[in-house]
């Protein structure tokens, strides 16, 4: 009538489970926060977030000149993007090369270093099973890259209101809509390039070549395909949907300036429509992350 009881290891399975990845999560997050690697990273694209879409252009404005980060832009037109309503449009431009290539190096540290340091073969035969091990791998990267995003608008928001209450201008704080908007594509673009990198550390086994490789791809080898994609229309169906080309579309659909405008930033795009890059950008974190838990499932990591 109340039937058979489960089986102890019926009971205990999905609990195990559960619990063998929060550890895993726990004991990740431990060591990427103790890490100096990852603080000096996120320490990097702060300041690079900072100088490039705050610091030049207020100097430019300040003084009067023109350089290369504001060429063909009037210097008092410099002034409307340094404030804060303006922060939806500016929080995201630097995200595609220049911050994806930090997020895929933190992905590919925190994925390719197990293997030279033997903890991944300690950790894969006397702690929890290989997923929720791994998995606790991909939480605490992905909780790593929250954080980033969250220090990113609140630097942000401390250097526009610094600015508006410098120049005396009054402070409008963004619309709440595109604010969401913007961190919602910014944490995309970031979770996607965190997590080539953990792909791309499972399949070399070796942090210094993952990180090279993926150097390599973000910075060279994709403009320079988007480069041929311009001359043969074939090759322009490719370069169209590659990674970088999709963060850059979310970048350029949030109005980041487009590469090739006079204010435009290194990576963003408009090649594609809002809707499909984000879809196509969803898509590449889940197969990344996805692909990599399978090698690592089944794969020998001695």
């Amino acid at each position: 009538m109340t039937g058979r009881p489960a089986a102890r290891g019926e009971t205990r399975a999905v609990p195990t489970a559960l619990g063998g990845l929060l550890a895993s999560a726990r004991a990740e997050l431990l060591r990427l926060r103790k890490w100096p690697a990852v603080w000096v990273l996120a320490t990097v694209w702060l300041l690079l977030n900072l100088t490039f879409a705050y610091l030049f252009n207020y100097v430019a404005y300040a003084t009067g000149s023109s350089g290369f980060s504001n060429e063909g832009v009037a210097p008092e037109a410099l002034l409307p993007e340094l404030l804060p309503a303006a922060i939806p449009s500016v929080l995201t431009g630097g995200m595609p090369m220049f911050g994806g290539a930090i997020m895929f190096i933190l992905g590919a540290l925190a994925a390719g270093s197990g293997f030279g340091w033997g903890t991944w073969k300690t950790v894969l035969t006397q702690g929890p099973g290989r997923l929720s091990a791994f998995g606790g791998t991909l939480a605490a990267v992905g909780v790593a890259v929250v954080a980033v995003v969250a220090a990113t608008v609140a630097l942000d928001f401390a250097a526009s209101t610094l600015i508006a209450v410098v120049e005396g201008q009054s402070i409008v704080w963004p619309e709440l809509g595109a604010l969401a908007e913007s961190v919602g594509g910014g944490l995309l673009i970031f979770g996607m390039w965190a997590a080539a990198g953990v792909l791309v550390g499972v399949l070399t086994r070796s942090p210094a070549l993952a990180v090279g490789l993926g150097l390599v791809w973000s910075l060279v080898i994709e403009n320079l395909l988007r480069g041929v994609g311009n001359l043969l229309s074939g090759v322009e169906y490719v370069t169209n949907v590659l990674p970088g080309t999709a963060a850059g579309s979310v970048a350029g659909a949030l109005g980041a300036g487009a590469e090739g405008d006079p204010d435009g930033a290194p990576g963003v795009l408009t090649v594609l429509d809002g809707g499909p890059a984000t879809l196509l950008v969803a898509a590449y974190l889940v197969v990344f992350a996805a692909v990599a838990a399978l090698l690592m499932r089944r794969r020998d990591v001695v």
